[in-house]
C-alpha cells in the first residue's frame, strides 16, 4: 500500500509539473511495475502493454472520424450548417441562441471534439449574436455549452476512447449517445427560452425569410445524408464503427470535392491535423494500459471489488460517490485524462455492481462533459474566452443556468437507464 501511495504521489507531481497526462501515467506505471516486479519483468510488461493497446483494430476509427471532421470543416460545410440553422429559427426571441444550439448538434456529429466545436461556434455564431444585440454573457455561454454536445453526440472521440479502454461496443455507445445528446440540446433550448423571456439578454431576430432558409438548407443536405448513412450503417449492423468511419471519410471527401470548397493546402492541413490528434489519443490509450497493468499487479482493483461485494452501502450510493469523484476531477482535468485515470478502477466497480457497460459509458461521458463547464478549469469557457474576448468571469456567470440543466439531465439518465439503452437494444447485430 505504501508503494501504491508513493506512485500516486509521483503521478500527481508529474502532472503538477505539467507533464502531459499520457507520459505521466506511463512513467508512474513503469516505475510502479519496476518496484513491484523488478526492472526486466517491468520492461516485458511495458512492451506487451504498448503493443496490445495500440494495435487494436477499433483504434482505426479515431483517425478516420477525426479526418472526416477535418475535411468537412476545411470544406466550409460546418459554417454553412450554422447559417442554415440561423435562417430557420433565428427570427424568434432568443432564436439565434437556439439556432446556435441546433448548429452545435450538427457540428457535434461532424467534429466529435468539444473544444473544436466551441472554437468554431465562437468564430461564427458569437459575432452574429452580438450583431443582434445579444448580451456577451449569454452569447459566450451558449457557444461554450453548445460545444459540450460533441462529447455525447456520435461520433464522439470520448466514446471511442471509453470503448477502447473498457472493451465496450463502440457501435452501441454511439447509438446510446443519440437520445441523451438530443435531450441535452432540448434542455439548453429551454434554458435559453426562459432567459429570453425573463431578461433582456436575447432580443428578437430579423423577420423570417422562407426563401433564405430553403436556399441555405440545400448546402447541408449532402452532409445530413452522410451523417445518417454513417450512423445508420452502425445501427443496422451493416458496418463496424471503423468501417463506418471509412465510409464517412470517403463521403466527406466526395462532398467537398463536388462543392469545390476545399483547396489542396486545406486538404494537407486536414490530414496533418488528424494525425496530430490521433497520435495524442493513442498515446493516452497506450500509457493508460501501462498504468492499468500496474494496478492489476498491485491487486488494488481486486481489493476494491471485494469491498464493493462486502460493503453495506447500496449500489446507488457507490455510484453516486463515483459520479461525485468524476465531477471533482472534471474541475481540474480534461475528459480524456479523466477517462484514462478513472476507468481502470471505476469501470470494474460499476460492473461488479451489475450496471450496464453502455449505460455507464454514457453516464461517465455526460459527467466529464459537465466538467468542461465547471470552474476553475472549464476548458470550453477558456476556449470561448480566447476566441471572443469575453472575460472568463462573465462566461462562467452565464454558464451557471445551463450547468444546472446539465445536472438535471445527468440525474434523469441516472434514474432512468432505459432512456439510454432503448436504441441500442433495437440494434441489429
Amino acid at each position: 500500500m505504501l508503494t501504491f501511495l508513493a506512485i500516486l504521489i509521483l503521478l500527481a507531481l508529474l502532472m503538477a509539473f505539467r507533464l502531459p497526462i499520457a507520459f505521466a501515467m506511463g512513467i508512474a506505471g513503469f516505475v510502479g511495475l519496476s518496484l513491484q516486479l523488478g526492472y526486466r519483468p517491468a520492461l516485458a510488461v511495458l512492451e506487451r502493454a504498448l503493443y496490445d493497446s495500440s494495435s487494436s483494430f477499433i483504434l482505426v476509427a479515431i483517425p478516420l472520424f477525426i479526418l472526416m471532421a477535418e475535411l468537412l470543416t476545411a470544406g466550409d460545410v460546418t459554417r454553412r450548417a450554422i447559417v442554415a440553422c440561423q435562417a430557420w429559427i433565428g427570427h424568434a426571441k432568443g432564436g439565434l441562441a437556439m439556432a446556435t444550439v441546433a448548429a452545435s448538434v450538427i457540428l457535434a456529429a461532424l467534429v466529435g471534439s468539444s473544444t473544436a466545436s466551441t472554437a468554431a461556434m465562437s468564430a461564427s455564431a458569437f459575432p452574429e449574436m452580438r450583431n443582434h444585440n445579444y448580451s456577451n454573457r449569454l452569447s459566450a455561454a451558449v457557444v461554450s455549452v453548445g460545444g459540450t454536445l460533441a462529447v455525447v453526440v456520435p461520433p464522439s472521440i470520448v466514446l471511442v476512447v471509453y470503448g477502447v479502454l473498457t472493451e465496450t461496443s463502440i457501435g452501441k455507445l454511439f447509438i446510446a449517445g443519440i437520445i441523451p445528446g438530443l435531450l441535452t440540446a432540448a434542455g439548453l433550448a429551454i434554458v435559453i427560452k426562459i432567459i429570453a423571456h425573463t431578461t433582456d439578454q436575447a432580443p428578437k431576430g430579423d423577420p423570417f425569410d422562407l426563401g433564405k432558409a430553403v436556399k441555405t438548407s440545400r448546402h447541408i443536405i449532402p452532409m445530413t445524408l452522410l451523417l445518417v448513412s454513417v450512423i445508420g450503417a452502425i445501427y443496422g449492423g451493416l458496418a463496424s464503427p471503423s468501417e463506418a468511419a471509412a465510409l464517412g471519410v470517403m463521403g466527406s471527401l466526395i462532398i467537398v470535392l463536388l462543392q469545390r470548397t476545399i483547396t489542396f493546402s486545406a486538404f494537407n492541413r486536414s490530414v496533418s491535423g488528424s494525425i496530430r490528434a490521433t497520435v495524442m489519443i493513442v498515446t493516452i490509450v497506450a500509457c493508460s494500459a501501462i498504468f492499468s497493468n500496474y494496478l492489476a499487479f498491485t491487486r488494488i482493483t481486486q481489493e476494491l471489488l471485494e469491498f464493493v461485494a462486502t460493503t453495506e452501502l447500496s449500489r446507488e450510493v457507490i455510484m453516486g460517490i463515483i459520479i461525485l469523484i468524476l465531477l471533482v476531477m472534471g474541475m481540474f482535468m480534461d475528459q480524456l485524462a479523466i477517462l484514462s485515470l478513472a476507468m481502470p478502477l471505476a469501470f470494474p466497480m460499476a460492473m461488479a455492481l451489475d450496471y450496464n457497460a453502455v449505460w455507464f459509458g454514457i453516464v461517465v461521458t455526460k459527467t466529464v462533459e459537465i466538467g468542461l463547464l465547471t470552474p476553475p478549469l472549464g476548458l470550453n469557457a477558456y476556449v470561448a474566452a480566447a476566441q471572443t474576448g469575453v472575460p472568463l468571469k462573465t462566461i462562467f456567470r452565464g454558464i451557471m443556468p445551463f450547468l444546472a440543466m446539465e445536472i438535471v439531465v445527468l440525474l434523469i439518465l441516472l434514474f432512468f437507464p432505459q432512456i439510454t439503452l432503448w436504441l441500442p437494444a433495437l440494434m441489429l447485430n
